[in-house]
C-alpha cells in the first residue's frame, strides 16, 4: 500500500512536470500570467508561515510564534541580515517559552 502511494504520487509529480514543459511559450508570455505566476511563490509562502504559525493541530492559536514573526516582519523591515532575522526569532520564541 505505502509503496503503491508512493509510485503514484512520484508519477503524478512527474507528470505536473512534463505538463509544465508542454504549455506554449507563447502562453507563457501572456502579461497576466506572467503576474501570476510571479505571486503564486509569494502567496504559497504566506500559506504556509500562516498555517506554522497561527495553527496546532486543527486549533487556532496566539503564543510564541506570533511574537517570533513579528520579530522577523521587524526585523526584515530594517533590512536586517537573514541569519539575524532567523536567530532573532528564534530567541525571541525560546524566551517567550521560557517564562
Amino acid at each position: 500500500m505505502t509503496w503503491t502511494v508512493l509510485l503514484v504520487a512520484a508519477a503524478g509529480c512527474y507528470l505536473l512536470k512534463l505538463a509544465g514543459l508542454a504549455v506554449p511559450a507563447r502562453l507563457l508570455e501572456h502579461p497576466v500570467v506572467e503576474r501570476v505566476a510571479d505571486r503564486i511563490p509569494v502567496a504559497l509562502l504566506a500559506a504556509l508561515v500562516a498555517v506554522q504559525v497561527f495553527a496546532d493541530g486543527s486549533r487556532l492559536v496566539l503564543d510564541a510564534r506570533l511574537a517570533a514573526l513579528g520579530f522577523a516582519v521587524v526585523a526584515l523591515v530594517l533590512r536586517a541580515p537573514f541569519l539575524v532575522v532567523v536567530f532573532g526569532a528564534a530567541l525571541v520564541a525560546a524566551l517567550l517559552r521560557l517564562a
